[in-house]
């Protein structure tokens, strides 16, 4: 029993010292109930690993998916935040519990920050789910992502439901119509696809990923580690713009 309360206490100080993170581990069962796996599609797409950009610049993180980027806060603010999620992810959500709220009052909201939201499903379900926020209107977009965070109890599972994953769309207004059709979109699934791919050249390999300009940071960021990390690039921007 020691042993045992041991080992959770050293995971629970590893998650709140931000040193974990979702990676891609087993696949989910039941592959006939699958209609989305980014892992298996991207293997078919590119039987070679992508080649890594060892130190991306904006430029390099700046590609614009194909289905363009859901993002908040004013596009020519000082700093921009890029967040790689998965919606299975624990951690992610322990993010979006935890910091999200402050880090959007304080810098999304007052035009320091610009954040932007890239897709990076791990499982089958993160995929099908992934596609369903993607099918919602886009003013929809951000609301749906963080019901499905807050809502992982009622639809992650090792077995891939669409029923319960549709009922989380359900409650932003979407009909099972449009969520079926959404499930074999092949332009949707596609940019999902080109999504993760692209996070995998920029050296993601789990979630939360967070790209704060160009330094990367794989794990989860609590507020005072944001502040720390956006307050000195905020205040050189300032100055930098004072001095022209």
């Amino acid at each position: 029993m020691i042993g045992q309360k041991s080992f959770i206490g050293s995971i629970l100080i590893a998650l709140l010292a931000g040193l974990v993170g979702c990676r891609p581990g087993a696949p989910e069962s039941s592959p006939a109930a699958m209609a989305f796996s980014a892992d298996q599609a991207l293997a078919t797409a590119a039987p070679t690993r992508p080649k890594i950009i060892a130190n991306p610049t904006m430029s390099d993180l700046m590609q614009t998916s194909p289905l363009g980027e859901r993002t908040m806060g004013r596009a020519d603010a000082p700093v921009t935040v890029i967040e790689y999620a998965s919606l299975t992810c624990p951690y992610c959500r322990a993010f979006h519990e935890r910091t999200w709220p402050t880090f959007k009052r304080t810098y999304i909201d007052t035009g320091k920050v610009h954040f932007i939201l890239r897709e990076f499903p791990i499982g089958r379900s993160s995929g099908n789910a992934w596609l369903a926020t993607r099918c919602a209107p886009e003013d929809k977009y951000f609301e749906l992502y963080e019901d499905y965070l807050k809502s992982q109890h009622q639809w992650v599972s090792q077995d891939v439901r669409l029923d319960a994953i549709y009922r989380v769309a359900q409650k932003a207004g979407m009909s099972r119509a449009t969520f079926d059709s959404c499930l074999t979109n092949q332009k949707i699934i596609d940019g999902i696809k080109w999504s993760k791919q692209r996070g995998r050249q920029l050296g993601v390999v789990g979630t939360p990923t967070f790209f704060i300009n160009e330094k990367k940071v794989p794990s989860i960021v609590t507020m005072d580690e944001m502040r720390a990390l956006i307050d000195p690039l905020f205040k050189a921007r300032v100055a930098a713009d004072s001095g022209s």
